[in-house]
C-alpha cells in the first residue's frame, strides 16, 4: 500500500472515530460548555449545571443517561440550556442502553429549575431525591429564562424515587416565561411525561408518548400556556398511583383548602389526548383512570381540546375546585370527550357538573372512533390527523379572555392538535426502543433539479430520495417531469420520515416546434465582447426573424433575413450591448429556435 493511500485510509478512520466519540460526563458542570454532534455525551451520574453556566447543544446531538449510577441532567437556578435543534436534526436525550434493551426509567431525566414564582415560596426543595440545595427552585422573576428547548426528544427518563416523590421525563420547576419550549417529545418516561411545578413557561407543540403515569401534570401555581399538545397511551402500562391524561393541583400541602398564590391557572388549547381504549373490547391496564383529573383547588382552563378512550373523562375533585368552576376561574370550553365509560365525574360535589359542561359548548361522543382520526392507535407509525368529516376540523373558539388577549396563542379553526399538517413528522420518533443512536442525527437530504433535452421538451429530474414521494407543480408525482412550456416548475419532496423540501427550476423558451425547417442554430464566439456570428443551417429557402432580448425580456434588436438551403452566417454587432446574458431567437412561421448569448464587457 503506497504512502498516499495509507494517509487517506488514516484520515477516513480518524473521521469515523471522531463521528462517534463518547464523552463521559461524570461531575457537575460549573462553566459554559458547547456540546457538538460529532460526540455522544453520556451522563454517568446526576449532573448538576451550576454557577450560572450555559450548556449549548448543537442540533443532531445525542445525550445518553446511564443506568448505574443513574444519569440525570439538572439545570439549577440561573443556569441555562440552549438545546436549539431543527426538524431535520433534533437533539435527543435517551437511554444509554442498546436498541432493544431500553426501558422506562433507565435514567433520571431532564430537570430544569428556574427563578419564576411558585405557590410554595422560593428555594423550594425538589422531589425525586435530587439535591435539595442545588436543585431548589422558585423565585420572584416570572419572566426568567432558563434557555431554549426546540426540536428536542427526551426518552426513557424519570422514575419514582419513593411514593409521591418522583422525577419525570422532563420537569419544569419554577421556569419563567422567556424560556422557549417548542417541538418537544417525551417518550416512555418512568413517571409523568412532563410536570410543571409552578413557573410561567409557555409551550407549543409538545408530545407525551406512552408514559408510565400522567401525561400533563401541573401544580404549585403554573401560569403558562400550552398550545398544540398530544398525549398518547400505552394500553398495557400504567402506574399504581393511577395514570391520567391531565392531572392538576394547586398544591397538596394544605389539605384544608389547598390554598396558595399564585394559583395554578395554566391554559391549554388545541390538545389531543388519546387514551388506552380503542373501544369497549380493548384490554387495558386497570391503573388507567381519567382523561382529566382536576383537584386540590386547581384553576387551569382547557379549550378546543379532545380527550378519548379513558375509563373516566373529566373528574372534578374537592369543593375548592368546584368553587373555581362556579366562580368561572376554571374554564372548560369547546372540548370533546369521546369513548369514555364515565364521561363526567364530580363524585359527591353538587355544583351541577353536567349543566356547566353542556353550557360551555362541550360535547360527549359515545365512541373514540367518532372523532375520526386517521390512525391513532398504531404504536410505531400513528397518524392523528382528522379524516374528512371529523368534528375536530371545525368548532374552535378563541373569544375567551384567556385566549383572545394571549400573545402565546395562535388562533386556528380546528380543535385538537392537528388539522391537515402533522407537525410530529421528521423530528419525532414513535419507536425509540429500536432507534439507532450510534451517531449524530441528520434526517435531511439534498434536493437539486437537473435539466436535460431541448425546448419544448425539457426533462426536469430531482435528486432521488429513497422512499420519498414527489409532487410537482404541474401534477407530476415521480422524480422527473417533462416541461413543454416555459416557466417555473416546483417540486415538493417528502421523505419516508416526513421531512419536506421544496425546490424550483425555471425553463426558458419562447414557443413550440411544429414543422422543422431549421436544422441547427449556433453562435460563436460565445461568450463574445463585441462581435458574434449567428450560424443557421436550413433545409429550404425561407425568411426568418432574428430577435435579441436581454434577461428581463426587453428587445435589444430585431431584423429579418432570407435564408438559403444549407448554412447561413449572420453577423451580430454586440459592441453597444451591456455585459450580461441575452437570448437570440430565430423564428419562422412554424418554429422557434433559441440560443443563449453571453456578452463580456
Amino acid at each position: 500500500m503506497n504512502k498516499n493511500l495509507l494517509l487517506a485510509v488514516a484520515l477516513l478512520l480518524s473521521m469515523f472515530t471522531q463521528a462517534q466519540t463518547i464523552v463521559n460526563i461524570s461531575s457537575d458542570i460549573t462553566s459554559d460548555q458547547n456540546w457538538t454532534n460529532n460526540n455522544i455525551y453520556v451522563l454517568n451520574d446526576r449532573i448538576y449545571v451550576t454557577n450560572n453556566a450555559t450548556v449549548t447543544i448543537q442540533p443532531g446531538t445525542i445525550i445518553k443517561g446511564a443506568i448505574s449510577p443513574q444519569g440525570a441532567l439538572i439545570f439549577t437556578r440561573g443556569s441555562k440550556i440552549i438545546a436549539d435543534g431543527t426538524a431535520e436534526q433534533p437533539i435527543v436525550f435517551t437511554s444509554a442502553q442498546p436498541a432493544g434493551s431500553r426501558a422506562k426509567g433507565d435514567w433520571a431525566g431532564l430537570w430544569i429549575s428556574g427563578n419564576a414564582p411558585t405557590n410554595m415560596g422560593t428555594g423550594v426543595k425538589p422531589e425525586g431525591g435530587l439535591d435539595s440545595v442545588k436543585a431548589n427552585y422558585g423565585g420572584p422573576d416570572a419572566s426568567d429564562s432558563s434557555g431554549v428547548l426546540r426540536y428536542v426528544r427526551s426518552e426513557f427518563g424519570g422514575y419514582a424515587y419513593q411514593p409521591n416523590s418522583e422525577v419525570n421525563g422532563l420537569t419544569f420547576a419554577g421556569v419563567g416565561s422567556r424560556t422557549v419550549v417548542d417541538h418537544v417529545m417525551v417518550s416512555y418516561a418512568g413517571d409523568d411525561a412532563t410536570e410543571w411545578f409552578g413557573g410561567s413557561v409557555n409551550c407549543k407543540y409538545m408530545v407525551m408518548n406512552k408514559t408510565l403515569d400522567d401525561m400533563f401534570d401541573t401544580d404549585y401555581g403554573w401560569s403558562g400556556t400550552l398550545q398544540f399538545g398530544l398525549g398518547v397511551s400505552d394500553s398495557a402500562t400504567a402506574d399504581i398511583s393511577g395514570s391520567n391524561g391531565f392531572e392538576s393541583d394547586n398544591n397538596n400541602v394544605s389539605a384544608a383548602n389547598y390554598a396558595g398564590t399564585p394559583q395554578t391557572k395554566g391554559i391549554f388549547t388545541n390538545v389531543t389526548v388519546v387514551g388506552p381504549k380503542v373501544d369497549g373490547s380493548t384490554s387495558i391496564n386497570p391503573n388507567f383512570k381519567r382523561a382529566l383529573h382536576l383537584r386540590r383547588n386547581t384553576g387551569i382552563s382547557v379549550y378546543n381540546c379532545v380527550f378519548t378512550g379513558f375509563p373516566t373523562g373529566l373528574k372534578i375533585e374537592n369543593q375548592q375546585t368546584a368553587d373555581n368552576v362556579t366562580g368561572n376561574v376554571l374554564q372548560f370550553k369547546n372540548n370533546i370527550i369521546a369513548g369514555c365509560t364515565t364521561p363526567l365525574d364530580s363524585s359527591t360535589l353538587t355544583f351541577g357538573m353536567e349543566g356547566w359542561f353542556n353550557s360551555n359548548n362541550n360535547t360527549v361522543l359515545a365512541n373514540s372512533s367518532d372523532i375520526n382520526l386517521a390512525n391513532a392507535y398504531s404504536y410505531t407509525a400513528p397518524s392523528f390527523l382528522p379524516n374528512v368529516g371529523s368534528p375536530l376540523l371545525s368548532g374552535a373558539d378563541y373569544t375567551s379572555a384567556n385566549l383572545s388577549g394571549n400573545s402565546s396563542v395562535t388562533p386556528v379553526t380546528y380543535r385538537g392538535a392537528f388539522n391537515d399538517v402533522d407537525w410530529t413528522k421528521c423530528w419525532g420518533e414513535w419507536n425509540p426502543q429500536d432507534a439507532d443512536y450510534s451517531s449524530n442525527l441528520n434526517y435531511g437530504f439534498t434536493l437539486n433539479i437537473a435539466q436535460s433535452g431541448s425546448f419544448p421538451s425539457i426533462t426536469l429530474t430531482a435528486d432521488n430520495v429513497a422512499g420519498a414521494t414527489y409532487a410537482w407543480s404541474d401534477g407530476g408525482t415521480s422524480a422527473s417531469t417533462t416541461a413543454t412550456t416555459a416557466g417555473t416548475y416546483t417540486v415538493t419532496v417528502t421523505s419516508s420520515r416526513g421531512c419536506v423540501k421544496t425546490q424550483t427550476s425555471t425553463v426558458i423558451g419562447t414557443g413550440i416546434n411544429e414543422v422543422s425547417n431549421i436544422n441547427s442554430v449556433h453562435l460563436f464566439p460565445n461568450p463574445n465582447n463585441g462581435f458574434a456570428t449567428l450560424e443557421i443551417t436550413a433545409n429550404n429557402s425561407s425568411e426568418v426573424n432574428v430577435q435579441v432580448t436581454d434577461i428581463t425580456g426587453r428587445t435589444v434588436t430585431m431584423f429579418n433575413r432570407e435564408l438559403t438551403s444549407g448554412k447561413n452566417s449572420i453577423a451580430l454587432n454586440t459592441a453597444d450591448y451591456a455585459g450580461g446574458i441575452y437570448f437570440v431567437t430565430v423564428k419562422t412561421s412554424t418554429e422557434n429556435k433559441v440560443v443563449r448569448m453571453v456578452v463580456n464587457k
